[in-house]
């Protein structure tokens, strides 16, 4: 159990932070206003995760300007993306433990 346990990550123990990685690996980038509307989270919320996600370095960013506004648009690193996969299958691991415990106590009942 300990083994399995070592391989989760505590940056995506958050619902937001996970969600922001679910949403990037699955897409090349997001933009800061497409991440707030998948997430239905606030400005401040979304962008205290993001940094945190940065200083994790999972994720960088890139400024441009659409007309005049500004854009920030967000995308995992290499290193995020091996992250999030290695907290995935440690996630799977446990729910396969926790599965054939249950089936264990089953047939022993």
């Amino acid at each position: 159990m300990k083994e399995v346990l070592k391989d989760l990550d505590k940056a995506f123990e958050n619902r937001t932070r996970l969600g922001i990685m679910s949403a990037l690996v699955v897409n090349e980038s997001l933009d800061f206003n497409a991440l707030k509307d998948l997430l239905g989270v606030t400005d401040g919320n979304l962008a205290s995760h993001l940094k945190s996600l940065e200083k994790s370095k999972y994720i960088n960013f890139k400024k441009d300007f659409l007309g005049r506004k500004p854009n920030t648009t967000y995308f995992t690193t290499t290193k995020g993306i091996d992250a999030f996969k290695k907290h995935l299958k440690a996630i799977e691991r446990l729910l396969k433990l926790k599965f054939i415990s249950i089936i264990k106590q089953s047939q022993n009942a």
